[in-house]
């Protein structure tokens, strides 16, 4: 019988808060580590995948030990961006909602500084912030982390890897006396060497009950293409998947500006975001894509942390990741919260050898996604073109008598008829007149020297 989150020891205030949010039943990482945190007194390393409950696995233990006649700064939670910053709040937020003397402050980068020091002017028991943010705010003098009492570091591993300085600085400024959990998806050098220099001798670790971490639920594809068939080949993917969200991770800022503009050319519901984008523009992006406005985004690696979004059917890895732990996070942000979802990769035929280092440094198997054939990548531009003719909006500026002519010279046409010339006129532009089909196989008449 599974466990209640009343077994755990979570009181009856934050039990309320969790039936209102139809959270019944503790998740895995939960079970594991709420008892530990709330019972017991040392440092703890988690390690686990992103959708498993993290945050209330950290959060409920931590909301129900804060002092709340104690009106300093008790607890700060770490996250790498101002994403999984905000995620992370909300939460917090909807977890203490029957607590009503707990204050939850968030002091993220990319927003106006001042608000955040005039809010934590007030009396706060939990910060929640991105470095930077933070040791900015210290250096103002605006926050003091000398009395901690509780020290979180969610996605350690990426906040490491992009802002160690940072983070580095901060835990220097922290009392000895703290506590520390961190919570993280992989666990490479430079999160053994933080455990060592930064946290206790007895550290308990807990680790995700999954035969490999980071990756259970998730069905690991590749696909070999031509540089030159690159683009088709994802955009006949993404047909097939209408309907469906998905994120697609590219290396760079420049790669995931040049593919949104080439989605958004061909009317697919897409978004961009990377780092080099105003925070505004990508809190506005993030919030399309989480409400279900757009299907597809398109992201730099870091750009995607903190996406909390159940149903992503799927992660495209346009550009194969340069490192293991790249792969585990990018893979993570579909299957989440016990769903099952598919992680593509597409790739170079140089790059097939490497599927077999991730392979056996993740212990996971991938499959040969079957490509498109020419006839099929051929038919499917053949749709998005006339998707495109379906959504592009009229001319009001046409004048009435051009307007008239036009029609008097389709007037005679019934509408299948005026498809069928529109379709031709299309093949003939774009080179695929020639293309007959003799049963399963495509033939190629008179091709164009």
């Amino acid at each position: 019988m599974s466990k209640q989150f009343s077994d755990l020891g979570i009181n009856a205030p934050l039990q309320k808060s969790l039936i209102a949010l139809g959270i019944s039943v503790p998740t895995d990482v939960q079970e594991k580590s709420i008892p530990v945190i709330l019972n017991q007194k040392e440092d703890v390393v988690v390690l686990a995948k992103t959708g498993t409950g993290k945050t209330a696995a950290f959060g409920l233990p931590l909301l129900q030990l804060m002092d709340v006649e104690n009106t300093n700064v008790q607890a700060l939670i770490l996250a790498p961006t101002r994403e999984l910053g905000q995620q992370i709040f909300a939460n917090l937020e909807s977890f203490s909602k029957n607590n009503p003397k707990i204050s939850i402050a968030s002091v993220c980068g990319g927003i106006p500084i001042k608000p955040q020091i005039e809010r934590l002017k007030m009396p706060t028991q939990i910060v929640v912030a991105t470095p930077g943010r933070l040791v900015d705010l210290i250096k103002r003098g605006a926050i003091s982390i000398k009395n901690l009492d509780y020290l979180v570091l969610d996605e350690a591993d990426e906040m490491i890897s992009a802002l160690k300085d940072e983070v580095d600085s901060i835990l220097k400024d922290t009392p000895k006396t703290r506590r520390t959990l961190l919570f993280t998806a992989t666990m490479p050098g430079t999160i053994k060497q933080l455990v060592q220099n930064y946290m206790s001798k007895h550290v308990v670790q807990i680790e995700d009950d999954m035969a490999t971490v980071g990756h259970q639920g998730i069905d690991h594809q590749y696909v070999v293409v031509e540089p030159i068939e690159k683009l088709e080949v994802l955009l006949h993917f993404l047909n097939s998947k209408e309907g469906e969200r998905g994120i697609i991770f590219c290396k760079t800022k420049a790669a995931v500006n040049k593919l949104a503009k080439n989605l958004a050319i061909n009317k697919f519901s897409s978004g961009a975001i990377h780092g080099s984008l105003t925070q505004g523009i990508r809190d506005r992006i993030m919030g399309q894509f989480r409400e279900g406005h757009i299907d597809i985004l398109v992201a730099t690696d870091l750009a995607a942390r903190g996406i909390d979004v159940k149903e992503i059917s799927y992660v495209v890895n346009y550009h194969l990741p340069d490192t293991y732990d790249a792969y585990v996070h990018r893979s993570g942000r579909t299957a989440r919260a016990g769903a099952t979802g598919l992680s593509l990769t597409i790739l170079q035929q140089e790059e097939v050898q490497d599927i077999a280092d991730f392979e056996k440094e993740l212990g996971i198997s991938f499959s040969e996604f079957k490509k498109a054939d020419a006839q099929s990548i051929e038919e499917n531009n053949g749709l998005i073109w006339a998707k495109k003719i379906f959504k592009i909006k009229p001319n009001r500026d046409v004048s009435e008598d051009f307007k008239a002519k036009i029609k008097t010279i389709f007037h005679h046409l019934t509408k299948e008829e005026l498809v069928d010339k529109i379709l031709a006129n299309y093949l003939a532009e774009s080179g695929s007149e020639n293309l007959k089909v003799t049963g399963d196989k495509k033939v190629k008449k008179n091709p164009k020297k």
